[in-house]
């Protein structure tokens, strides 16, 4: 039986609180990292001594908060509460099953998308949500794992530019990220899409119908993620803040042209992917013509060869041809001239 997410805040009032994703028993684990030009400092932090690290908000230099796990409600709504976070914002957090998008809140900006990883030829989605204040970013991922090491090693880097900037330039590193991860699997898809390609014209391939699917499934998760980035860049672009500064701006711009690749390259691949389905079917249906026509032919063989037999098979007392000789061989010979001609003639008007 499939388990049905939203069922969990069906009846609940706007604002209720209620994890929408797969029940999870874990600890969920925070990263903090705190640095400005001239100070660096990375810390594991539990869940009961995030307290000490909500008075690095109004710290000069930049905060980055990062929380592994979006189960534990009482945490969100705890971090919520001092980070003046609406009950909206933390109720879209805990649901996974959200629409990427882009919202102003005045004194933070809301972002939610999707984040992908590859296991065992299988694309998983994870939901990322960024909150944008004036001196942090706080980033909420449904599990461990994510594509921000080389962020994090540009922050522990003092001679990098990330850390003379502020947190509107983390956020984008963070999306940057995000979005060079869709190029990366999609380049690896269109790869299997290629070998795949090659499997069919080369008739190799016994299990291409079961690796279509997997790709069309695949690529359907990233359009669904990767599509309504348009609208999300685009309210992006239209938000008036002082959270969002003109050179970061620029850099949004052109993480927007990589999401229109993305989406371009999604596309191709699924008209090639259906354009393959088509070959494979029609391969399919040629290989079962081909079996048919064979099948046809050898019975048309036997048909009279059949009927020859079925005749010398009555049991009438006055058939002559029982007594001759030679009658045994000759009929023999006889069904075996006619099998060849009925080969020769099909030969000829190129049945075979």
């Amino acid at each position: 039986m499939v388990k049905q997410k939203g069922l969990k805040k069906v009846g609940l009032p706007p604002g209720s609180l209620a994890y929408a994703g797969n029940e999870k028993k874990e600890r969920v684990r925070i990263k903090v990292f705190y640095y400005d030009k001239n100070k660096f400092e990375e810390r594991d932090v539990k869940s009961d001594e995030i307290r000490k690290f909500f008075p690095l908000k109004d710290r000069p230099g930049v905060t980055w908060i990062n929380v592994n796990g979006v189960h534990d409600v009482r945490l969100i709504e705890e971090i919520g509460k001092n980070y003046g976070l609406h009950k909206l914002v933390l109720e879209d957090i805990v649901n996974t099953e959200q629409r990427p998008k882009a919202n102003n809140f005045g004194d933070y900006l809301f972002i939610v998308l999707k984040m992908f990883s590859r296991k065992d030829k299988r694309i998983e989605v994870e939901q990322v949500s960024f909150v944008l204040g004036k001196n942090f970013v706080i980033s909420f991922q449904e599990r461990e794992g994510d594509v921000f090491d080389p962020v994090r090693e540009r922050i522990r880097n003092e001679k990098s530019q990330i850390r003379g900037a502020g947190p509107d330039s983390l956020l984008h590193s963070l999306i940057d990220a995000i979005v060079d991860n869709y190029l990366v699997l999609l380049e690896k898809l269109g790869g299997e899409i290629e070998i795949l390609e090659d499997a069919l014209v080369s008739g190799k391939s016994k299990e291409a119908l079961e690796e279509i699917h997997r790709l069309k499934i695949d690529l359907i998760r990233f359009r669904k993620a990767v599509w309504p980035w348009r609208e999300a860049f685009s309210s992006i672009e239209m938000i008036d803040t002082p959270l969002l500064r003109k050179a970061t701006r620029i850099y949004f711009r052109d993480v927007y042209e990589n999401v229109i690749q993305a989406i371009d390259t999604i596309e191709t691949y699924r008209e090639m992917l259906s354009g393959m389905l088509e070959i494979y079917l029609t391969s399919a249906s040629n290989r079962m013509n081909e079996i048919m026509k064979m099948l046809t032919i050898i019975a048309t063989i036997f048909v009279p060869l059949t009927f020859i037999t079925g005749i010398y098979g009555m049991n009438f007392a006055n058939m002559p041809e029982l007594r001759w000789y030679l009658g045994y061989p000759m009929i023999l010979l006889f069904m075996l001239a006619i099998g060849i001609s009925m080969l020769v003639y099909f030969r000829r008007r190129k049945w075979l």
